[in-house]
């Protein structure tokens, strides 16, 4: 017997393909390539499938099995291509499934989708702006226009990349050269002990010493205590080491907390240091009238890394390095590029950071927000925060420690529970949970592991929500068995 799937999958198209001629490596430039555009479609309808099957698997596959890795002696034809991608497809994670609730990986927006095929297509390079005439072009006004809803002043921009780590590393070597650091390996990072982990490895990138990085204790809600980070900065001064940057983060990784930013940036002035904020998470909330005070203070900072990737649903990667002066970029990436036109306008894609070739990615940012409009930009934030205080209010205070911050991150574990008490109760809660296809996630934070639940699906609904806070609460009391 054929099911719907089945037939979506491989009715006539499939039957066209295993008749025709094979298909050609390069798409031909003198007229319309049939074998391409069926090849093309039927790869969709396979993606289109999978999206609209996901209810009928977990968001976490229990089988993967994988083709060949390496090529045949002979490459493949086009049926043979798709029957592979499909079974790729078969043991993907699934973040359109409603249960996918573990991690910072909303459904792809599907203009983005679109996006990244054509930018696959178009294969421009954003290293110069003869490679990518009007992506280039792009990606400096929409990074201007994100500086500005940021509240960064004129002359503010910056440059795509690939993901948030990058970003961040990015922003460190910027600080580093501004303040004429470049030679001094003995300078110091300070950031939260709930920080991103890319901030170490961007230390190591540099060459820092290993006591570069230092965290500063963070308060009952998760946030930098001002206090300590006051003291660090006096006793830099006394030990005559330089102060590299101060690193504020918007929405911590395991609870969604914001370090107080304006506090801080009032300290950075003071004492002369560059602000970095890690927004990766949080400072896409700024772009909704409704919910920008919760990251207030963003503009202050020298720069700023955002992901829209992680809540407005942007096919991966795509990450935003702003800086306050555009110029920054420049002098700190300057290298020349003698093979190149000179760009019409400012400064060579490939000379604004560290990445040389880039795909344009932009164009899935652009075409996205093209999509959603500020309209349905706010619903997304707005719902996603809704959806974390639904659940918060599910959820027993006098069985659970909660741990959030203001967005749409929440964390708990069984008052009392001890380290390998929370250890067994996560584990069994979440295999618990991925039986019936909802997918949480197990983050070890001060020494006992959590359950962690992000509220970024727009497909999970309040009746789920309302029963994943029922089975947390069933399970809290058996926390020590």
């Amino acid at each position: 017997m054929v099911s719907d799937r089945d037939s979506f999958l491989h009715g006539p198209a499939r039957s066209s393909l295993e008749a025709s001629e094979p298909l050609a490596p390069f798409a031909s430039p003198d007229g319309l390539d049939p074998q391409l555009q069926m090849f093309l479609q039927e790869a969709c309808s396979q993606l289109c499938a999978w999206f609209g099957t996901a209810n009928q698997r977990s968001p976490l596959p229990s089988l993967r099995l994988l083709p060949d890795a390496f090529p045949e002696t002979e490459g493949l034809g086009a049926q043979h291509l798709l029957d592979d991608l499909q079974q790729v497809m078969d043991g993907a994670y699934q973040p359109s499934h409603p249960g996918a609730l573990a991690h910072l990986d909303p459904p792809p927006n599907t203009a983005s989708i679109a996006a990244e095929l054509i930018c696959a297509g178009l294969n421009n390079n954003l290293l110069a702006e003869e490679l990518s005439p009007s992506l280039s072009q792009l990606e400096r006004q929409l990074c201007g226009w994100f500086a500005s809803c940021l509240d960064l002043p004129m002359g503010s921009g910056g440059v795509a990349a690939s993901g948030g780590t990058l970003s961040n590393l990015t922003a460190l070597v910027t600080a580093r050269h501004s303040q004429g650091l470049n030679a001094v390996s003995d300078a110091v990072v300070l950031t939260s002990e709930d920080a991103h982990v890319s901030l170490a490895k961007a230390c190591r990138v540099m060459g820092l010493h290993a006591d570069a990085l230092r965290r500063i204790p963070v308060d009952a809600n998760g946030c930098l205590r001002l206090d300590a980070l006051q003291e660090e900065l006096n006793g830099l001064a006394s030990e005559q080491r330089p102060c590299l940057a101060i690193v504020a983060t918007a929405g911590t990784t395991v609870r969604g907390a914001i370090d107080p930013l304006r506090a801080i940036a009032t300290l950075a002035k003071t004492h002369g240091t560059w602000l970095h904020v890690d927004g990766a998470i949080g400072a896409v909330f700024a772009l909704s009238g409704q919910t920008r005070e919760l990251v207030a203070g963003l503009g202050e900072a020298d720069s700023i890394t955002v992901n829209p990737q992680k809540l407005l649903g942007i096919a991966k990667t795509s990450s935003l390095l702003l800086v306050r002066d555009a110029s920054t970029l420049h002098a700190a990436f300057r290298t020349g590029l003698p093979y190149m036109e000179p760009a019409s306008v400012g400064a060579h894609g490939g000379e604004m950071g560290l990445q040389g070739s880039r795909p344009a990615e932009i164009l899935k940012l652009w075409l996205g927000l093209r999509q959603l409009g500020m309209v349905g930009i706010n619903s997304l934030l707005v719902k996603a925060v809704a959806r974390r205080e639904r659940l918060q209010q599910c959820l027993d205070v006098q069985a659970l420690d909660l741990l959030s911050g203001p967005l749409h991150l929440l964390t708990c574990v069984p008052k009392n529970a001890d380290s390998n008490a929370s250890e067994r109760w996560s584990a069994r809660l979440r295999q618990g949970l991925l039986d019936e296809q909802i997918m949480v996630s197990r983050p070890q934070y001060r020494g006992r592991h959590h359950i962690k639940v992000v509220l970024g699906n727009p497909h999970t609904s309040d009746a789920l929500i309302d029963h994943l806070g029922m089975r947390i609460n069933q399970s809290s009391g058996r926390s020590s068995h």
